[in-house]
């Protein structure tokens, strides 16, 4: 199972919770300039995306034509929907502090953090097992973050460890409470003189 960050429509700290922004032009050109490395993956039998539309335009402009997938929508941030985290932190700092330091607090009156872990973890352990076949689903960072989370067993506070890149593809190999994390690397470039 190979997940493909979708590509970003804001800056980084311009980045809302629970965002529904489209791609923007800056984000059409990042799907151009890294389409090469990620079309490969549109051989994948199995192709799915989050409900997002940057995931979907993501998925649809590298060559996958994903099926949508509601278990990968993002965490349900409740009344801070469409905040940054610094507008949800001016608004409520003592709910936020709590939010960050609790994976089972709720003060947004949103989703948990751990029930957001177990959300994807839940939709990842029921992906059809197949030795030979491979899968691909284009989420949002947020979502790839809480599916490593679960394939690794890692306590839920690791989840704001984790940083995962637009256009980044992390794989997990296995099957249903058996994960493995697998890191491609990068073959080295001869250079001729």
């Amino acid at each position: 199972m190979t997940f493909v960050a979708a590509a970003r429509s804001a800056p980084l700290l311009a980045e809302r919770f629970d965002d529904d922004r489209p791609l923007d032009q800056a984000g059409w050109d990042e799907v151009q300039r890294v389409a090469g490395d990620l079309l490969p993956l549109a051989a994948a039998e199995l192709r799915y995306c989050s409900p997002t539309p940057r995931s979907r335009a993501t998925g649809d402009a590298l060559g996958y034509a994903p099926l949508v997938q509601l278990a990968l929508r993002d965490c349900d941030m409740g009344r801070w929907r469409g905040l940054t985290l610094g507008e949800a932190m001016a608004r409520e700092p003592e709910a936020v502090d709590a939010w960050l330091a609790d994976p089972r607090a709720t003060p947004h009156g949103g989703e948990s953090l751990l029930g957001f872990i177990s959300r994807v973890g839940g939709w990842l352990d029921t992906r059809p097992v197949d030795d030979a076949g491979r899968i691909v689903a284009v989420a949002e960072p947020a979502v790839i973050r809480a599916a490593l989370v679960y394939a690794l067993k890692a306590p839920p506070s690791t989840y704001w460890n984790i940083d995962v890149r637009p256009l980044s593809a992390s794989t997990v190999t296995g099957r249903a409470g058996r994960w493995n994390l697998r890191l491609d690397g990068v073959r080295a470039q001869s250079s001729r003189t």
